[in-house]
């Protein structure tokens, strides 16, 4: 039988084709081939995923950014479980939008926030690198050595919170290197420069161990007293700290003020309104607040009283729209009386001026000084928040800024009440921790 022969294209369907079993060599280099074929498919996704990777890395940031509404649904989940007498509000100082905002317009009691009002009135009114200064002035002569001084010695107080027994030394090393060995009177502690009210409203203004010392405008070691108050402790530890310097005293030191025509023989600068109000803010020091708050009603009005000083609080922060009930400085009163809206207002009038970052400079680092120590360790507010505590019984509160993850500076406060304080202090730190991871 002839062969048949087909034109090309012409053959006849595999169907009909006989099979034939590849040679083994060919099947070798069939499975090579698909094992390259796989291995570099496999190169290929990787290097599609590498691809992707770095477009989403090099896209827009706003395109990656989280958006405000993303950070307003955090926050109502982070707020959850919150008492219902509370108020949060958060603003974004650079832009000026309100990124959150919770019932922040009802006045609640602020607890130790207070502390911020007392000190920015300080700053505003006396500026930050003023000082408060105790000084030594005397009324009678010298003798025509130069050594024996005829009189007393007045030690005056200006409300330095912070005078101690090494400040005294100072004081008395400058009467002793004057050349004085003797001083024939006495030393008179003078506290006329304020009231001599020990405590604060809440207590009727009588001693208040919660303040954490015994006020008054001349107070050494925070006005603790063996007897006779403050004034009489500092004079009769001025006295000492002469006759340390080998100047005598004759007689024994009393109380009373400095009469006119008395000349000033030596003075000692307080820190200045900006570390004081560092040492008041990080330990929430209430002695601190209360002496502070009669010192600026002293300076601006002449009247060293807390009601003078919180009446000057209340026409600064006026000037700025904030409008707090304030009668005390320190916050332990339960008539102190701000809202949340009122706190950031304050610290975004703050944060627009020169002042502003030194002011906020002096608030605790979150996780990592003063009440906030402990606070929100391993979060993204550690070393990005400084804040400023608050707490009473029942009253726990937390205000401050945060440097953002995208470097967006942010205010906040939040003001609880009738709350249990350990509950409400893990709602404020999944607020501030969520604020700081903002990336918007």
């Amino acid at each position: 039988m002839a062969a048949q022969v087909y034109e090309p294209g012409q053959g006849p369907t595999v169907a009909a084709q006989s099979p034939r079993r590849p040679h083994r060599r060919t099947r070798r280099r069939v499975l090579q081939a698909m094992r390259r074929f796989l291995a570099a498919s496999r190169r290929d996704r990787r290097l599609l995923a590498l691809v992707a990777l770095l477009a989403t890395a090099s896209a827009p940031a706003a395109a990656r950014a989280q958006g405000p509404a993303t950070l307003q649904g955090q926050l109502a989940r982070a707020v959850r479980g919150a008492p219902a007498a509370s108020g949060v509000f958060v603003r974004d100082l650079d832009s000026g939008r309100v990124l959150f905002d919770r019932r922040s317009a009802v006045p609640r009691i602020p607890a130790s926030v207070e502390k911020l009002y007392t000190t920015s009135t300080l700053w505003l009114r006396l500026g930050p690198l003023a000082r408060l200064e105790t000084r030594v002035a005397g009324l009678g002569y010298t003798d025509p050595a130069g050594t024996v001084w005829h009189g007393n010695l007045y030690l005056e107080g200006g409300g330095d919170p912070s005078l101690s027994t090494t400040g005294l030394a100072v004081l008395a090393r400058d009467i002793a290197g004057a050349g004085y060995v003797r001083v024939t009177g006495r030393v008179v502690g003078d506290e006329s420069w304020f009231d001599t009210a020990r405590g604060g409203p809440r207590t009727g203004y009588a001693y208040d161990s919660d303040v954490g010392g015994v006020l008054g405008a001349l107070t050494v070691n925070r006005g603790w007293s063996r007897r006779g108050g403050p004034a009489a402790e500092a004079a009769r530890r001025f006295t000492a700290a002469l006759k340390a310097q080998g100047v005598r005293v004759g007689r024994r030191a009393s109380v009373g003020p400095t009469p006119a025509g008395a000349r000033e023989l030596a003075r000692l600068p307080s820190p200045t309104v900006a570390q004081l109000t560092r040492a008041t803010l990080l330990p929430s020091d209430n002695f601190y607040a209360e002496t502070l708050l009669k010192a600026v009603g002293a300076r601006v009005t002449g009247l060293g009283t807390t009601a003078a000083g919180a009446a000057v609080a209340r026409r600064t922060l006026g000037s700025l729209g904030v409008h707090p009930a304030i009668v005390d400085g320190s916050g332990l009163s339960r008539a102190d009386l701000t809202s949340p809206r009122q706190v950031v207002e304050l610290l975004g009038a703050l944060h627009a001026m020169p002042i502003g970052p030194a002011f906020e400079s002096t608030m605790a680092i979150v996780g990592r000084t003063g009440t906030v120590q402990t606070r929100m360790r391993g979060t993204a507010a550690q070393g990005a928040c400084r804040a400023k505590t608050g707490t009473l019984r029942d009253a726990s509160a937390l205000a401050g800024v945060c440097r953002t993850a995208a470097g967006r500076t942010v205010a906040f406060a939040i003001l609880m009440n009738f709350t249990s304080v350990r509950r409400a202090r893990i709602i404020q730190d999944r607020i501030v921790a969520t604020l700081a991871r903002y990336s918007g």
